[in-house]
């Protein structure tokens, strides 16, 4: 191993093998305690802390990391506490996480780093979206992100690395190859030679360096940050490396040829930059003696401190609190009594288009929405309104482009992503169902996403743009979900979603869009998030409905004067007005749920559930519940028809009336 000390002064040689050598003790010491039972589990990164340490101490401590699990070396030269480190490896309540957590699942802002998940490939997507950020700030920094020769097969990857392409994003896409993903060989990953031979396919420029070399890591970053500062764009780093144990602890290295671990054992960076600062005199005995007294000495203050926590008390309460990060839900009222009758995809628009001129950090990314104005014009003409900057054409990348506004959020930023149907979204599920929804809950930073989703049937659109799956995120906590039925409604959720800190999923029905008016006050204006609302007052029966529901609900009604209905309006499904949903069931006894989703597993059956629990007392009649078919939506208009449950729900409606 070769190395080149340039014109780098002895202080900055040493600081660089003191961060070597920390992450290599706290390894051992990690080891040491997995052994003794003392710890759970370790990933371990040994062999390869040149490139974590290399780039850290290169980049600016204001430039966002995005490390993964064998990147201790990130965390260390960042200088977090090494108590916290520690209580977060325990999962202990003093760790970043507060026991929620364990390993390097977890971020700091205050430190400028991002955590991962365990599916490798989401935190790309979120790199390209803090890049975006500088960008729009004109701050002139860049952003590093971790991934690995396994985690490289992931679609994220490709998605991330071609909007950062497009886009000119200053991310620096650090691979490091150790050979293995787990125990799978590169060979069985891909068929290319290196990864530096996929830069050409995306029009990126792309380096390979030796991993295991802490001065040509450093060397390499701190040049590409300077030019990159100047002339912002993405690069694909590939580091050489190796692992010198298993995938974790538990999982061994007995699939690994034993010759690889005696060449590469030749190659280890610490050992082969110790003996070059010793042989260049740059370093002494003395001094490694003395940081090696130091590292040891504030390992075991880190590790007396975190193990002397008391366990984790659950905390209910708390559990819920932390699902959320917090804000102000009071209503804004309108300054002026001015209204319009207009139509729900034009309250939509003047919302939006409100909500942009209110806060001059929000960026709509999409496919379409820009010149074209979206594939229902919903932002036309907010191209020459707010520019190219925050109104946003995309690539068909619904992944990445999620994974981008969680970025822009880390950063301060609020982001809309426009998913041009809401069948779509399948292609950025995971982004949306483990990493926003459950970001602020592991640790603390919230996600100010807005996700507009144009949903439902009766357009005649077929399996794979009618569906309505609001169903398939209500299970998740930490999102919430707002689906409005009338064009004021519609205005003024949507403004209160944008200033809501937390993840939103915005359904709105595209066949209401230009069928449905009513009066919209002019002025800026929100409601309040986990409201329903009363459409209708009756006294003989509850219909608990939302979004097209409504408005079947309201015909059938128009048709039967004799009964005397609560109309229920949900409006927020998640979370639930549940003080509402008792309300009414208590003024009549009698209760029918109608939602145009499939009825297996879909929001009226929670809601049926709850009523049956808390509800009993005040029942009339068995809980009524109409969807539709538990079938794909079909394409032919008679099929659709049948499909959705607008003619059954009459038919049940009288049954339940009559009962």
């Amino acid at each position: 191993m070769k190395f080149d000390r340039k014109k780098h002064k002895d202080s900055l040689l040493l600081g660089l093998y003191h961060g070597l050598l920390k992450p290599r003790m706290i390894e051992e010491k990690m080891l040491l305690l997995l052994r003794q039972g003392k710890i759970s589990k370790w990933f371990s990164g040994i062999g390869q802390e040149a490139i974590s340490v290399g780039v850290t101490m290169a980049l600016e401590e204001d430039e966002y990391i995005l490390p993964m699990h064998r990147n201790l070396g990130v965390f260390t030269s960042r200088n977090m506490p090494l108590n916290r480190l520690f209580a977060q490896f325990q999962g202990t309540g003093g760790g970043y996480s507060k026991g929620r957590e364990r390993s390097f699942h977890f971020g700091s802002n205050e430190h400028h780093i991002v955590g991962m998940i365990s599916h490798l490939g989401p935190q790309m997507g979120v790199a390209d979206g803090i890049a975006l950020s500088h960008l729009l700030k004109k701050e002139a920094k860049v952003t590093a992100v971790f991934t690995g020769d396994g985690g490289a097969s992931e679609g994220d990857f490709h998605e991330s690395v071609n909007v950062a392409a497009v886009w000119s994003l200053p991310v620096i896409f650090v691979i490091e190859n150790n050979g293995y993903g787990l125990s799978t060989p590169t060979n069985q990953q891909y068929k290319f030679k290196n990864f530096i031979d996929k830069g050409l396919g995306y029009g990126i420029e792309a380096l390979k360096i030796d991993g295991n070399n802490i001065l040509e890591v450093y060397d390499t970053i701190k040049k590409l940050a300077e030019s990159m500062h100047a002339n912002p764009r993405p690069v694909l780093l590939e580091c050489v490396t190796f692992r010198m144990r298993g995938h974790e602890e538990a999982s061994g290295t007995k699939y690994v040829p034993q010759e690889l671990f005696e060449e590469w054992g030749q190659k280890d960076p610490l050992i082969n930059y110790e003996k070059y600062l010793l042989d260049e005199a740059v370093l002494t005995n003395e001094i490694i003696e003395s940081y090696r007294k130091e590292i040891k000495h504030e390992i075991e203050n880190g590790l007396e401190l975190a193990f002397s926590e008391p366990p984790v008390v659950p905390d209910t309460a708390l559990e819920y609190t932390d699902l959320y990060a917090p804000f102000d839900n009071r209503e804004i009222p309108p300054l002026r009594s001015n209204t319009r009758n207009i139509r729900l995809v034009d309250a939509i628009s003047e919302g939006l288009r409100q909500s942009m001129q209110k806060h001059p950090n929000l960026v709509l990314m999409g496919q379409d929405i820009a010149e074209y104005g979206g594939v229902f014009k919903i932002t036309e003409g907010f191209l020459n309104e707010f520019g190219a900057d925050r109104v946003r054409n995309t690539p068909l990348c619904e992944a990445a482009i999620v994974g981008t506004a969680l970025g822009l959020s880390v950063n301060g930023m609020k982001a809309m992503v426009e998913m041009q149907f809401a069948d779509f979204v399948t292609e950025g599920f995971n982004q949306i169902v483990n990493n926003l929804a459950k970001i602020y809950w592991r640790w603390g930073q919230n996600a100010d996403v807005v996700i507009r989703m144009p949903t439902g049937a009766g357009v005649g659109a077929g399996p794979f743009h009618s569906q309505s799956n609001e169903a398939w995120f209500f299970h998740t906590p930490g999102l919430k979900i707002l689906y409005p039925a009338f064009p004021a409604d519609a205005k003024g959720l949507l403004n209160a979603a944008f200033n809501d800190p937390n993840p939103i999923l915005f359904f709105e029905h595209k066949a209401l869009y230009r069928s449905i008016t009513g009066e919209v006050p002019d002025d800026y204006y929100t409601l309040e998030i986990g409201k329903a609302n009363w459409v209708k007052k009756g006294t003989q029966i509850s219909i608990i409905t939302y979004g097209y529901g409504v408005h079947w609900a309201l015909e059938t009604l128009a048709d039967y004067p004799e009964i005397s209905a609560d109309l229920l309006d949900l409006r927020t499904l998640l979370p639930l007005d549940w003080e509402a949903i008792v309300a009414t069931v208590n003024n009549t006894g009698k209760v029918i749920i109608l939602h145009e989703d499939t009825l297996i597993g879909g929001i009226g059956a929670e809601i049926a559930a709850y009523i049956n629990e808390h509800c009993f007392n005040s029942l009339d009649a068995p809980v009524v519940r109409c969807a539709s078919l538990d079938t794909p939506v079909p394409f032919s208009i008679a099929l659709e028809k049948n499909f959705l449950p607008k003619e059954r729900f009459k038919k049940k409606l009288i049954e339940l009336w009559n009962y």
